[in-house]
């Protein structure tokens, strides 16, 4: 990306001539955007990195628990802050209080007789714990979830796997529930060594 500048003025279309100027200059603006929200990306993540480091030392922060997160493989810090601040911050009475908050059961509401269903929340919670699954089921091949996951989805139909990675995306959430609050492990579960 250090020569695109340069490479974008030396550009030729199928015609052999350059590229027209009004093109080039919305190619340049385009990168100039692009460096600022690199930029931006960056900034964020050396607070975040930083706020980290400051509070290593304390057992019980929530920093802590980003930090034992992360030490999944799969997972980054991004993904670890996220899951902390928006689900882990919070006292649930046992997992199915921790799936429903996240999104990933349905929420029911009881008033005396009647009981309705309110459906799904917490959309960037479930659609993050999504993601981590995709991802948790590519570097986590060893694992009980990863294999609990691949003998119910071996039949290869798209809808069984759509509906079973959002089972497993609970799973995990519970996981990683039990790990930062009671220190209990999931079975092969590979951690990045502690630094």
């Amino acid at each position: 990306m250090r020569k695109a500048e340069q490479q974008l003025r030396e550009l030729r279309t199928a015609e052999e001539s350059l590229l027209p100027e009004n093109t080039l200059a919305k190619l340049f603006r385009h990168l100039a955007r692009l460096h600022v929200v690199r930029e931006q990306i960056r900034a964020i993540e050396k607070a975040r990195l930083q706020k980290l480091e400051a509070d290593r030392d304390r057992k019980k922060s929530p920093h802590a628990m980003v930090g034992l997160i992360a030490r999944v493989v799969g997972i980054g810090v991004e993904t670890a802050d996220m899951l902390v601040n928006e689900v882990f911050s919070r006292q649930f009475r046992d997992r199915k209080a921790v799936a429903r908050y996240a999104g990933l059961t349905g929420s029911p509401n009881e008033s005396g007789k009647r009981r309705r269903e309110k459906g799904l929340a917490r959309a960037r919670v479930r659609t993050g714990m999504i993601r981590l699954a995709w991802r948790f089921l590519r570097f986590q091949e060893g694992n009980a979830l990863a294999q609990w996951f691949q003998t119910r989805t071996a039949d290869g139909r798209g809808s069984t796997r759509k509906t079973m990675i959002f089972a497993l995306a609970r799973k995990l959430l519970i996981a990683l529930w039990r790990l930062v609050t009671t220190g209990e492990m999931l079975d092969g579960i590979v951690l990045r060594p502690a630094s």
